[in-house]
C-alpha cells in the first residue's frame, strides 16, 4: 500500500471533462504536469491524472495551459516501465504564473524490505540508515511491484530492521528522476514492524 497527502502546482495539460463512476456518479477528470528535479542534474514532467467531484460548471473553467494547486490523496501504480499518479483531488484552485511547478507531501507506505540496507554516516558522523521497500499489488493474474527509496535520519537502525522484513512508514516524500525515470523517496517519521492481515493477499 502506497498512499500519499500531496498539494501540487502545475498546468493542465488536457481539459477539463465530466466521466461517470460505476455508480453513475459524475466526476472531472483532467491531466496536471508538474516538473520535477533529477538527481542527475536533468529534470523531467510528472503528468498526473487528476479526479475530483465536481459539475459542468467547473469543468468550464479547467482548460489546457491554466497553471493550478491541486490538493488531495496521490496513488502511484507500476505497470510494466512506467509509474501511473492518479490523484484523487479535494480541491482545484487557479494560481499566478508566480507559483513554481512542486510537488509536496505525505506518504503513508506498508511493504518489504529488499535484499540491501546500508548503515553509514553523515559528515558529523552521525549515523543514518538507507533501504529500499517495495509494496506489492496484484494485477489480473500476476503482481506489480513499486519501490520506495527511505533515508532514515538522527540514530542508529534498530534491530528488527533486516532485509526481507515487513514496513508500515509515514513521512516526508520526494518525486524526481533518475536516469529518466520516476523514483520516490520518503524520509520516515514514523517506521514500524507490520504485521499483515491474513485475509489480505497484497503487500
Amino acid at each position: 500500500m502506497i498512499k500519499c497527502n500531496v498539494t501540487v502546482c502545475g498546468i493542465i495539460s488536457r481539459d477539463a471533462v465530466i466521466r461517470n463512476s460505476k455508480e453513475g456518479k459524475p466526476f472531472v477528470n483532467l491531466t496536471v504536469q508538474a516538473n520535477v528535479q533529477g538527481k542527475n542534474g536533468q529534470g523531467g514532467t510528472l503528468e498526473l491524472s487528476v479526479s475530483k467531484d465536481g459539475t459542468p460548471e467547473e469543468v468550464a473553467g479547467l482548460r489546457t495551459g491554466m497553471r493550478v494547486k491541486v490538493t488531495g490523496v496521490l496513488i502511484p501504480k507500476h505497470r510494466g516501465e512506467r509509474i501511473y499518479f492518479n490523484l484523487s483531488a479535494d480541491s482545484i484552485v487557479p494560481v499566478g504564473a508566480e507559483e513554481a511547478h512542486s510537488l509536496n507531501g505525505q506518504l503513508a507506505f506498508r511493504g518489504k524490505v529488499g535484499k540491501t540496507i546500508e548503515d553509514r554516516a553523515d559528515r558529523s558522523g552521525k549515523p543514518f540508515t538507507v533501504f529500499s521497500a517495495f509494496s506489492t499489488e496484484k494485477v489480473n493474474d500476476g503482481f506489480e511491484y513499486l519501490w520506495v527509496k527511505f533515508f532514515c535520519f538522527g540514530k542508529p537502525r534498530e534491530e528488527w530492521l533486516q532485509p526481507g522484513c515487513r514496513i508500515e512508514a509515514r513521512g516526508e516524500m520526494d518525486l524526481s528522476f533518475y536516469n529518466g525515470k520516476a523514483e520516490i523517496t520518503c524520509r520516515p517519521e514514523v517506521l514500524a514492524p507490520y504485521t499483515p492481515n491474513p485475509a489480505n493477499c497484497n503487500n
